[in-house]
């Protein structure tokens, strides 16, 4: 689906969604999830007309909470850093608000990089080189663990960075042997 999606009643979208509760996968993150399991066209469709943002994973939507000021201070931060670095490079940086597909689940990273010459589909983005999430105390073991393997199957990643907001310590994952980085599968 290139930019096109598909009307669908947001109002039966909603009331299927009543059943709000805490997954428990080395993570608190509140799960929206319906009887049966959302569609990528209906979930698609869904964020376009929501007020919070929500991951997709394994057909439920997971709601995406509030971040600290060191969150964001340190997201932008590095958003500004990476966006003067790349300029005329043919490669963008996007923040928070923008959504990587893996097959049918979509997660919003703090930021990523792509280099790629078409635009693509204007609301999510399916090849990132680069992915950097900034921890946080309840997300920290799922951006190491699940949330790292996701974007490890995307053939294009080539770095997955996590940056600590209370100390300064950064992990680079990386599919290349360089600088001592841990290493994505695949690396040569």
């Amino acid at each position: 689906m290139s930019g096109t999606l598909v009307s669908t009643n947001n109002d039966t979208i909603r009331g299927n969604l009543r059943n709000l509760r805490i997954q428990t996968k080395g993570v608190q993150m509140a799960a929206l999830e319906s009887p049966s399991r959302i569609s990528v066209d209906d979930y698609l469709a869904f964020e376009q007309t929501s007020k919070i943002r929500h991951d997709l994973v394994d057909g439920c939507l997971y709601a995406m909470t509030g971040a600290s000021d060191r969150h964001e201070e340190l997201t932008a931060n590095l958003l500004a850093i990476l966006h003067s670095h790349l300029k005329g490079s043919g490669c963008r940086v996007y923040g928070s608000n923008l959504k990587i597909r893996i097959g049918d689940d979509f997660l919003y990273p703090d930021l990523f990089v792509r280099c790629a010459t078409e635009r693509g589909d204007p609301f999510f983005k399916t090849d990132p080189t680069l992915v950097v999430e900034v921890l946080s105390p309840s997300t920290q073991e799922y951006d190491r663990g699940d949330k790292r393997l996701a974007y490890q199957s995307l053939a294009t990643l080539q770095e997955y960075v996590l940056v600590a907001q209370d100390t300064p310590a950064v992990e680079i994952h990386r599919r290349s042997r360089r600088m001592g980085a841990r290493d994505l599968p695949g690396a040569k």
